[in-house]
């Protein structure tokens, strides 16, 4: 039988998805299963979205252009423009996903065996991404004591060789729900501009931030026009994850025409999907005012909870909706496991991805998980209880060491 690639073998599976047969399993013999595990909002996407399809008025479904419909791309760089980033069409490929735009943007900067360098926890994604443009990851621990806040600018430097690309961020962060400062972006401009890098910044969370905190964008940093290229995805901002559709966003004429030759290569983004966006567009402030509400809610009562159960550590986010807890287990991934396997509370459990998936370096984030705040205030509530309600009875509960108290205090 003929053998399949080495890059096939290198290709991760996702460690958000990783468990999914213990949850179905679990669902068949009768329990409730919160998922916590995936970034899948239960927000209902925008009526001017959903009515741009059942009203759609074509009789031939064609292909756009390769970069994307004009109208669309002109339309979305008048919403940064609002947003106080200068862009204009040109500087926008539209792209199936942001996942896309981050292939192509590595294909584009990066030649077989470059290295980039990625802040970790990190989507873990971005693995799979690196493994199909033949780039190699290199990690730079950020810690949840800190919050996960960007590392010292010497450990990002002590990274950097001649094989270095690229850093990438993401900004606010999955699986963090991190919010990097201005400051923070600042510094990594002086290091890309230092040693002439690039910087990827994947911005699709910038609508989700709270308590008062407000996004900087790396396409407003100065000096380095050249070397950034944004990452952007209607997916979270409108909950239309189903629309494929993302955009690579860059000033840089000579990366923004060849990352439209990979375009080219796959003929153009989703035709429908691209006029679900255009339409979202025209939702109203009101929309994300009461979006970022509620996830202001479920933020506080899910963090708020984890830190309320013995032994457990979680920063609280500034954005996105995720957050990262530490568990006082010997091994967060086992724990998930068992969790689905073992384990019900009047009759319900939960679902978790183990955060161990989301770091590069061996052996980080053993004890860590990462939860999705994206289900109703009163499931919250109830996976709160149950997991409260797990670590009294887990056989591989451990005590709580100097590391966890420290964050605490």
């Amino acid at each position: 039988m003929p053998k399949i690639s080495t890059k096939a073998n290198d290709m991760p599976a996702s460690p958000i998805r990783k468990l999914v047969p213990y949850a179905e399993t679990a669902k068949k013999q009768g329990k409730i299963v919160y998922h916590l595990n995936i970034g899948q909002p239960d927000i209902e996407t925008p009526e001017v979205a959903l009515n741009a399809i059942k009203n759609m008025d074509r009789k031939v479904i064609e292909y756009s252009h390769s970069a994307g419909f004009e109208s669309y791309r002109t339309n979305l760089a008048a919403y940064y423009q609002k947003t106080g980033i200068n862009v204009n069409a040109e500087d926008i490929l539209i792209t199936t996903g942001g996942s896309e735009a981050l292939i192509f943007g590595f294909m584009t900067t990066c030649d077989l065996g470059d290295e980039i360098i990625i802040p970790e926890p990190f989507y873990a994604n971005y693995n799979g991404f690196a493994v199909t443009a033949g780039v190699n990851v290199v990690p730079v621990t950020s810690y949840i004591e800190t919050g996960f806040a960007l590392p010292p600018v010497e450990e990002i430097e002590k990274k950097i060789t001649s094989k270095t690309k690229a850093i990438v961020i993401c900004n606010p962060g999955n699986p963090t729900g991190y919010l990097y400062s201005k400051s923070e972006l600042e510094q990594l401009r002086d290091i890309v501009k230092k040693h002439d890098l690039f910087l990827f910044a994947d911005e699709v969370y910038r609508e989700f931030c709270y308590d008062g905190a407000v996004p900087f964008s790396v396409m407003n940093l100065e000096g380095i026009e050249d070397n950034v290229i944004m990452i952007d995805s209607v997916s979270k901002r409108y909950s239309m994850c189903g629309a494929r559709i993302g955009a690579l966003i860059t000033k840089n004429k000579e990366v923004m025409a060849a990352a439209l030759k990979f375009g080219q290569a796959r003929l153009s983004p989703p035709t429908i999907d691209q006029i679900a966006s255009e339409a979202a567009l025209n939702t109203p402030q009101s929309y994300f005012d009461n979006v970022v509400a509620e996830y202001v809610e479920r933020r506080n009562i899910m963090v708020d909870g984890l830190n309320s159960i013995p032994g457990v550590f979680c920063p609280k986010p500034s954005g996105a909706f995720y957050c990262v807890a530490k568990f006082p287990v010997d091994n967060a991934e086992k724990f998930c496991q068992w969790l689905l396997e073992e384990f019900e509370f009047e009759g319900q459990t939960v679902m978790m991805a183990p955060a161990n998936g989301f770091y590069s370096s061996k052996d980080a984030g053993t004890q860590e998980a990462r939860i999705a705040y994206v289900l109703n205030q009163d499931s919250l509530r109830k996976a709160v209880i149950c997991l409260g309600e797990a670590l009294k009875v887990y056989p591989g509960r451990v005590e709580v060491g100097s590391t966890e108290t420290a964050a605490h205090n």
